[in-house]
This record gives structure tokens, C-alpha cells and sequence, in this order.
């Protein structure tokens, strides 16, 4: 049934619409006003800077200007009274007319090109893990290559430490030689001299030079079997670092040079003044550069400097080892020289008088005289008494005699053995002189040892005496 408006009612509201129409359409508008500017901000945001954030409570402009604040350029001040305007540091474009830099936006949503996008971000993290894999390798194989030159240096001095320390046993078998030689003198000759003492101690000293070579030698051992471990770790980490390379398009020294490191391992190598070296990256389980590579360049590094100074110490040792020996067998050969000398000096010579005739007492003059009685000479009286008196002074001279003929037997015995030493003491200077030659190998000195008898007797002091 319709309602009937009263006269005055009519005259406040002409609207015909009812009044719950009316706030239904508003409504609808309103919602429409906002669902139109909510679609509007989400669709500004989906292009922004990643740390804009908007204050709800805060008005749009006074966010807006405070958010823009940064962007503007820096007014500085100059010396001479001027400004300078600059854009703020950091990424993004700069818009000089505006005078303004605002940072690098980033879309919310995939873009059109966002399938190449991806695309082109993979490629870059294989080819940057390409780079550090052949960068890594560059260095192991810079690594491996200088510890070869360590091994084969080492080697070289080992093979001249070996050679020295040959010539040191050598030294020793020259010295027994040189005894048991001398055990072949004459008894009155084998007296402890100095030129004994100086073979004692020629022995002392050798010994004591053939511990220092094994030393060494034993040391160098140990080092030459941890760099050729560090050289194998060094070659199986380059293998494996290779792998994620398919084509190598430069030489790993070009990969070096680029880097501006020539060496991961030789610090005494000076650094290219043209390029700034790269530093060390840290080390990284999943990454290029990883902690077994690290250690394996640390102990590279470690060894090379070790090997280094074992080198300088074993070069040092070889050489005072060479001089020293060269030294003590001169000042032996010294003495031993002067020891027959001095045998030369105590072979005096030797000389013999031949005995004189007498006359007797039948010659013409006594019998002449005698013709006549009473012409009897005291002469053979005075000759009895001379007699007897001879008699007990040839008795006496007989007694000397026999001393004298002793002694001479002595004397030529003590004169064979003199000849004897001095051909003994000559033997063995020759003997030490031949055989510290270089082209006499250890293993002839051995053999002449070996092959020599002891048990062989010496020649005897009565068959030089008959001679």
C-alpha cells in the first residue's frame, strides 16, 4: 500500500530514492574509490627500491618527502668560497637536471625477459666458479711447479752430499790403510810418533764429518719424501679443480698474470709493479678455492721455505766438510813427510881403516950387528915385554872388537829399519795421495782393504841385517 508524505515532509527532502537505496549506492562507490587506490599503491610497489616502506600513520607527501631526502645532491663547501654540488654515493642513476640520485629499483613480479634474466645470472655464476676453479688451479699448478724445482735442487745436493760423504769413508780407509802400512816397520821403528797421534786424530775428525754427512742425509730424506707427498697433493687438487673446466682458452700463467699474483709459494719473488695483486680468497667447502686446497698450499709453502734453508745448510756443511778434510789430509802428509826426513837424517855414513905393517927383527941391519959377541940389542927383550903387553892389549882390543862388531851388526840393522820406515812412511804418503783422488771410488779403497791381509809377516830385521 503506498505511504502518504505529509506537506512539510515534502518540503526538506525532494530526493525520491529511498534513503537505504541511496547509502547502498555510496557504498558501492566508496568501495570502488578504494579498491581503485589500493590496486594503485600495489601496483607503484611492485616497482620500487627494496627498502621503501610507508608509514601508514604518516602522511603520503611528508613520507614521500622524507623518503626522497637522501636522493638530493650535497651542497660542500670549497676553499675559495664556492659550493659544489655532488650526487650521494651508492648505486643507482642520477638525474642531473633534477638534481637528484635515486637508488636501483627492482620489480616484485617477473619481468618479460625474466626467463633470459635468469638465464644470463646462471651463466654468470658458472662462468665466475669457471674463473675461481682455473685461478685455483693456476695457483697449484704454480705450487707444484716450484716444489719440482725444490725436489730436483734437493736432489742435486743430496747426490753432492753423497758424494762428500763417500769421499769422507774413503778418508776413513785411507787412514786404516796408512795404519795397518805403517804396522809393517821394523820393531826398533814402530815408537808412537806424532805422525801416529796425527792419524789418531785424522780418524776422530773423520768420524765426526762422516756423522754430520749422515745427518744431513737423513734429514734431507725426510724432506725429500714430504715434498714429493705436498708435490702428489698439489697435482690431485689441480685435477680436480680442472674438472669444472671443459676449454681452456688461456695458459694458467696467463690466468696468473691476469690475477696479478705470480706466486702463491715463493714469497722472495718481487710482485709485478703493474697490476694490483689479488688477495687470497678465504677458504670455501662448496666453492672454488677449498680448505683441502688451502692446506695444500700452506704446506707447499711451509716446505719450500724448510727445503730452502736445509738447502743453505747442507751446500755450507758440504763445503767446510771439503776443506776441512783436504786440510787434515795435507797437514798427515806433512808429518809423515818430515818423519823420513828426519829417518834421512839419522842414516850417518860409514868407513873402515885398513891396519899398518911393521918391520920385524931378522931384517939386514939387526943380522950385521949381531956377527959379533956381546953385540945383543935390547930389543928383544924390550919386544917381550912390548909382547906381553900387546898380548893383554889385543886381548883387550878383541873384547872392544866384539862390542864394535855387535854394535856395527846394530848399527846396520838399525840403518835397514831406518831404510825400512822411510820406505814404509814414503808407501803411505803415496798411498794417501793416490788414493783421495777424485776417479778413486769408495768401493776400490773398500776392496783394497778387504783384499789386504794382515796376518802377512812384515820383513824381518835379520835378513835386512845380512844384506
Amino acid at each position: 500500500m503506498p505511504v502518504l508524505i505529509t506537506p512539510a515532509e515534502r518540503s526538506q527532502d525532494t530526493r525520491v530514492g529511498a534513503p537505504a537505496w541511496r547509502e547502498a549506492a555510496k557504498a558501492i562507490t566508496q568501495k570502488a574509490h578504494h579498491l581503485t587506490d589500493r590496486c594503485g599503491q600495489e601496483a607503484v610497489t611492485m616497482w620500487q627500491p627494496k627498502d621503501s616502506v610507508r608509514d601508514p600513520h604518516v602522511a603520503r607527501h611528508l613520507c614521500r618527502a622524507a623518503y626522497i631526502l637522501p636522493w638530493r645532491f650535497r651542497v660542500e663547501m670549497l676553499k675559495g668560497g664556492g659550493t659544489l654540488e655532488k650526487p650521494p654515493p651508492g648505486e643507482g642513476v642520477t638525474l642531473w637536471k633534477g638534481k637528484m640520485k635515486p637508488p636501483a629499483w627492482h620489480a616484485r613480479l617477473p619481468l618479460p625477459l625474466h626467463r633470459d634474466a635468469r638465464a644470463l645470472q646462471t651463466a654468470e655464476v658458472v662462468h665466475a666458479h669457471a674463473r675461481g676453479a682455473r685461478l685455483t688451479a693456476a695457483r697449484l699448478c704454480r705450487a707444484q711447479h716450484q716444489i719440482n724445482g725444490q725436489l730436483r735442487r734437493l736432489l742435486r745436493q743430496r747426490e753432492a752430499t753423497d758424494r762428500r760423504l763417500s769421499e769422507v769413508r774413503k778418508g776413513l780407509l785411507i787412514n786404516q790403510q796408512s795404519g795397518k802400512l805403517r804396522g809393517y816397520r821394523p820393531k826398533s821403528e814402530k815408537a808412537p810418533d806424532k805422525a801416529d797421534s796425527m792419524l789418531t786424530w785424522e780418524k776422530e775428525e773423520l768420524k765426526g764429518m762422516k756423522r754430520k754427512m749422515e745427518k744431513d742425509m737423513e734429514k734431507s730424506e725426510a724432506l725429500l719424501k714430504a715434498l714429493v707427498s705436498c708435490r702428489d697433493t698439489l697435482a690431485f687438487c689441480c685435477k680436480e679443480r680442472l674438472q669444472a673446466v671443459d676449454l681452456m682458452n688461456q695458459p694458467l700463467d696467463k690466468v696468473l698474470e691476469q690475477a696479478g699474483r705470480h706466486s702463491w709459494v715463493n714469497l722472495s719473488r718481487v710482485p709485478s709493479p703493474r697490476t694490483q695483486g689479488q688477495k687470497t680468497p678465504p677458504p670455501d667447502p662448496v666453492g672454488t678455492y677449498t680448505p683441502e686446497c688451502a692446506t695444500a698450499l700452506y704446506e707447499a709453502k711451509r716446505l719450500w721455505m724448510e727445503s730452502k734453508d736445509t738447502l743453505l745448510e747442507m751446500t755450507k756443511n758440504e763445503e767446510d766438510v771439503r776443506e776441512q778434510q783436504q786440510e787434515i789430509s795435507d797437514r798427515v802428509c806433512a808429518s809423515l813427510a818430515q818423519k823420513m826426513r828426519e829417518t834421512l837424517e839419522l842414516e850417518g855414513p860409514l868407513s873402515k881403516r885398513h891396519l899398518e905393517t911393521r918391520e920385524k927383527l931378522d931384517r939386514p941391519l939387526v943380522r950385521v950387528y949381531q956377527r959379533h959377541v956381546g953385540t945383543q940389542l935390547p930389543e928383544a927383550s924390550r919386544l917381550a915385554q912390548g909382547t906381553d903387553k900387546l898380548q893383554r892389549h889385543i886381548s883387550h882390543v878383541e873384547k872392544n872388537l866384539k862390542e864394535l862388531l855387535a854394535t856395527r851388526k846394530n848399527l846396520t840393522g838399525s840403518l835397514n829399519c831406518k831404510k825400512i820406515g822411510y820406505e814404509v812412511d814414503y808407501n803411505v804418503v803415496r798411498l794417501r795421495l793416490r788414493q783421495r783422488h777424485p776417479h778413486v771410488c769408495y768401493e776400490q779403497a773398500q776392496r783394497l782393504v778387504n783384499d789386504w791381509d794382515p796376518r802377512t809377516p812384515p820383513r824381518v830385521e835379520s835378513d835386512a841385517a845380512t844384506k
